[in-house]
């Protein structure tokens, strides 16, 4: 999308300030609509799709709220939550616009505005849509669904389509809950081994004693309960891929013997003298990360290499910013539809709760934490007060307070620095040595 493509709703009850945005954007966009009474809000969004929505943020108290901005702002994202909205505010209101970019909002701007910041600022909004497409409803790869519009899923769904085309072994990295068993199908369902089978084994569930009869099979007689011959998972995966879920967790003397079936290209079941070959694309996954793959005393480093010519690393749930919005809506139309309840609306609290929750059990933790919210609701209005996490969930979650990593410690930075400038966000951006728009974008990235 371009910017002579955007249409742009303007809601004020100013009909001097709607004059000067239809004749500065007129020449810019493809419509630029105007309205002056918010209570017409609702129905205009709902028939007609705007790319961004500029907002006074006081009314004449249409809205008996204490902020009318916010209780619009909060209207717009519950009905259309990826569209962007910028704030019209007095000087006075800084520190409630600050505010309102925690409650969803793009961006605001002043009284009286520079006109190039205006059309800047919906020129970036408008670059980002059209980076972004639709790619959160139809991923850029065929099959599975991945939803997620984040700068970091998205060079996710990059590297799929890079990687997917060739027969190169996939190493797959992340936190239990991220999804890697949806990139390992969506890798094989963009192949060129698409049509052939999918196995999926979780080696880390798998005793020694199966290890072996479960991976290359073993023929009749092998032990006592081998009443037949049987395949194992190399045979059935045979022209397609072979899916070893959590490698991470199996023992030496397995890696070893994973290691010399991957080298030779062939198995050979138990009970059995035959060397059967093999033709697999292999994809395994782990929620260690590569430098505990990297300690010989716990994993094969010569394994490391075979089974790693590409990693993709998953990122986990809250490092992906607005995409748990993306995922609560979701999940609440799946099991609306499964439990025959809704459709729901969501308070903004609903989703406040959500997003201040670091989620250490990923999009899977979600998923049950909206299930269980859809299953207990008395109404089709979910509040804050509706989610509950469990106690392993909240441990976990303490746990994560330590947390050193680089988006961590930057992210907990710019919350510091924000809340000693109480909100000003100028003075904010100078402490920190970066421009006001790096800023934004680092409160959009971590969706604070």
């Amino acid at each position: 999308m371009q910017l002579k493509d955007a249409k742009i709703l303007a809601i004020d009850d100013d009909a001097d300030v709607l004059t000067a945005l239809r004749l500065l954007l007129k020449p810019f966009v493809a419509e630029i609509a105007t309205e002056k009474n918010p209570g017409n809000l609702i129905s205009l969004i709902s028939t007609k799709k705007f790319d961004v929505v500029i907002l006074d943020m006081n009314f004449n108290g249409l809205v008996n709220t204490g902020n009318e901005g916010i209780f619009w702002l909060n209207k717009i994202k519950n009905i259309v939550p990826d569209t962007d909205v910028i704030l019209i505010t007095a000087y006075g209101d800084i520190d409630l616009a600050i505010r309102s970019l925690k409650e969803g909002a793009s961006d605001f701007i002043v009284k009286p505005w520079q006109n190039q910041k205006v059309i800047e600022s919906i020129r970036e909004m408008v670059q980002v849509k059209r980076k972004n497409g639709s790619k959160s409803a139809k991923p850029r790869f065929e099959g599975t669904k991945i939803i997620g519009e984040s700068e970091e899923i998205q060079q996710v769904f990059s590297k799929i389509e890079k990687v997917a085309p060739t027969d190169a072994n996939i190493l797959i990295l992340g936190e239990n809950g991220t999804g890697k068993d949806l990139v390992a199908k969506a890798i094989h369902e963009n192949s060129n081994r698409k049509n052939k089978p999918f196995v999926k084994v979780d080696v880390g569930a798998l005793t020694s004693s199966l290890f072996e009869s479960e991976l290359f099979g073993y023929k009749k007689g092998a032990f006592t309960d081998a009443r037949e011959d049987r395949k194992g998972r190399f045979e059935a995966a045979n022209g397609g891929t072979l899916f070893l879920d959590e490698i991470g967790n199996i023992s030496l003397r397995q890696q070893a013997r994973l290691l010399t079936v991957l080298q030779n290209r062939h198995i050979t079941p138990l009970g059995s003298n035959e060397n059967i070959p093999v033709d697999i694309r292999l994809i395994c996954a782990t929620n260690l990360d590569i430098l505990e793959l990297s300690d010989e005393s716990k994993f094969r480093k010569d394994l490391v290499y075979r089974i790693n010519t590409v990693d993709l690393i998953i990122p986990p749930l809250r490092e992906r910013g607005t995409d748990i919005t993306l995922l609560t809506h979701h999940f609440l139309e799946l099991y609306s539809e499964k439990y025959n309840k809704g459709p729901f609306k969501l308070d903004p609290g609903f989703l406040k709760k959500l997003k201040e929750h670091q989620f250490p059990g990923n999009v899977r933790e979600l998923q049950f934490v909206i299930e269980r919210a859809v299953i207990m609701a008395d109404t089709n209005l979910l509040r804050g007060t509706d989610l509950s996490f469990s106690p392993i969930e909240s441990r976990l979650q303490s746990e994560e307070i330590h947390d050193m990593r680089l988006e961590t410690v930057e992210k907990n930075t710019i919350l510091t620095v924000i809340d000693k400038n109480k909100g000003n966000i100028s003075k904010s951006a100078k402490e920190l040595g970066i421009t006001r728009a790096a800023l934004y974008r680092r409160l959009d990235k971590y969706d604070l």
